[in-house]
């Protein structure tokens, strides 16, 4: 079977609502029929990243990464405007009748950034060095160069998820870095100056200041509209809206609520809201451990009882997350829609008390996932009034990430997961032992986890893990919170700050179709 470009996501599409139909699609743009990149944009981001991101081998679990690659890179098939598994690198590719081969097409004529043709050894050699590709490994037998422009991966088994781990955001397998240059400057040179395939070229990068980028005119879509963009690293959202304010920036992600209200009654200011793909959820990192009281599924459910998510996604969000009981989105293939825990801090105290503690405990640390430091307070403070006893810890995100999949964190985490794909790509790092960032799990659990991931009738599979997700609501391994959804401010330049164009995606992208007003 081939799959083109209107026919590749029908099964993903079904279970996604996509807003960017009528937007700008993916197919190649002429050279022509647009001027040359104009202006410098700049961003105000949340956090600061290290040269890591700017190496697809090394996305690990997170899709923050992303926001550096849908500039610098490019990938054989990606999410895009309308299409969430869109032919880019790849012009389209066919399966094998016994669903164990998938062969690509790739698009001639590209080439990276230092001149060097794009070729299926490029696919090759990307696939192999990436260290966040785990499963994709596990599954794929060979990947075979048929030719300069064909590559196909064969499977061990038939694997339904193979187009979804391979073709999203999940992991940057697909997502191709020239092997030449590579092997020419290893890896740690490649990170200090990156060659992709992308819309923007790598110009400079301070290490916690900003990173540079210039247009790549002869990128085989389009051509992109602004000549630089500026990724400038700012974790005080007060200094990031202050920055718009003096027109430092044009666009300040992720303010909290009263900086958001400020931004609506400012007539030079736009606010907009994005997200959709994260889930805030509770992690009960000493559950496992017998001698801990977050063994007690009394007290895992005490714990998210006691909180007025309602509360906190109104100071958080001005209300705009979705209050949630599943750790995937409800737009997710497969996704079990399950109503949020209840909030009743009587009901906690009470289970608190049934399980031996009738004064609370001294819970150890609660990990706030960076830069979430108000909402992790806050969970905090309500933790406290049923008397569960924290410490809140706070850490930069790289440090902090590297932390929890290497299970050093012990306590409890207010984490949040953005792991592209459907509802069993979604779990896939947290739930089966065999996760990034799994501390156990139920024996029940991993053998559905794996039953499902080996089954090809679409009704049974949904079967599965609609079991899964049920057994780990109801035992509490996760508390599951809100799909968050938060705003950012957009400044008077800007004609189109690409946000929501690929629907869910949180942040601006694709980066060549950002544009700015006319001067």
């Amino acid at each position: 079977m081939i799959h083109q470009p209107s026919r590749v996501t029908r099964s993903l599409l079904t279970a996604i609502t996509v807003v960017g139909f009528l937007l700008v699609g993916a197919g190649p743009d002429p050279a022509g029929a647009q001027g040359k990149p104009e202006g410098e944009m700049r961003w105000a981001l949340y956090v600061t990243f290290p040269p890591a991101w700017f190496d697809p081998g090394e996305v690990a679990g997170t899709i923050t990464p992303f926001w550096v690659l849908y500039g610098l890179h490019d990938a054989l098939v990606k999410p895009m405007p309308g299409n969430l598994m869109t032919p880019s690198l790849a012009e389209s590719w066919t399966v094998s009748p016994d669903q164990r081969a998938y062969e690509f097409k790739l698009r001639e004529g590209v080439k990276f950034h230092n001149g060097e043709p794009f070729t299926a050894e490029d696919v090759k050699f990307s696939f192999y060095r990436a260290k966040g590709a785990k499963i994709l490994r596990e599954k794929v037998k060979d990947v075979v160069v048929v030719g300069p422009h064909r590559v196909r991966f064969q499977l061990h088994e038939p694997w339904p998820d193979f187009m979804t781990f391979y073709g999203t955001l999940i992991s940057g397998a697909g997502w191709i870095v020239p092997k030449k240059y590579v092997e020419q400057v290893g890896d740690d040179g490649f990170r200090k100056h990156p060659i992709g395939l992308g819309p923007y070229k790598f110009v400079s990068h301070t290490a916690g200041v900003e990173l540079v980028m210039e247009a790549n005119e002869s990128y085989w879509r389009k051509m992109p509209h602004v000549k630089r963009l500026v990724f400038k690293m700012v974790p005080e959202a007060t200094t990031r809206l202050a920055m718009l304010k003096r027109g430092e920036v044009d666009l300040a992600y992720l303010l909290d609520a009263p900086m958001a209200s400020d931004v609506k009654r400012d007539p030079t200011l736009k606010l907009a809201f994005s997200g959709a793909i994260g889930v805030f959820f509770l992690d009960y990192f000493d559950q496992w451990d017998p001698k801990s009281p977050w063994h007690d599924r009394r007290v895992r459910l005490a714990a998210i009882m006691s909180v007025d998510t309602r509360a906190v996604n109104d100071a958080e969000n001005l209300g705009a997350s979705r209050l949630t009981g599943a750790l995937a989105p409800r737009s997710f293939e497969f996704t079990l829609p399950l109503e949020p825990y209840a909030y009743n801090p009587a009901r906690a105290k009470q289970l608190l008390a049934e399980a031996g503690y009738p004064n609370g405990f001294d819970a150890g640390d609660l990990y706030p996932y960076p830069p979430y430091f108000s909402m992790g307070e806050a969970v905090a403070g309500y933790f406290g009034i049923v008397g569960i006893r924290t410490k809140i810890r706070t850490m930069e995100r790289a440090a902090f990430v590297a932390a929890w999949s290497g299970k050093k964190l012990k306590g409890v985490c207010v984490c949040v997961s953005a792991l592209y794909g459907n509802a069993a790509s979604r779990i896939s790092e947290f739930v089966p032992s065999s996760g990034m960032f799994a501390r156990g799990a139920d024996p029940d659990v991993d053998a559905l986890y794996v039953q499902q991931a080996r089954e090809t009738d679409k009704k049974k599979r949904t079967e599965m893990l609609h079991k899964l997700q049920q057994l780990i609501y109801e035992r509490v391994r996760f508390a599951p919170i809100y799909e968050y959804i938060w705003p950012s401010a957009v400044g008077p330049r800007v004609a189109e700050p690409a946000l929501l164009l690929i629907d869910p995606y949180p942040w601006s992208a694709p980066l060549e179709d950002v544009r700015l007003k006319p001067r």
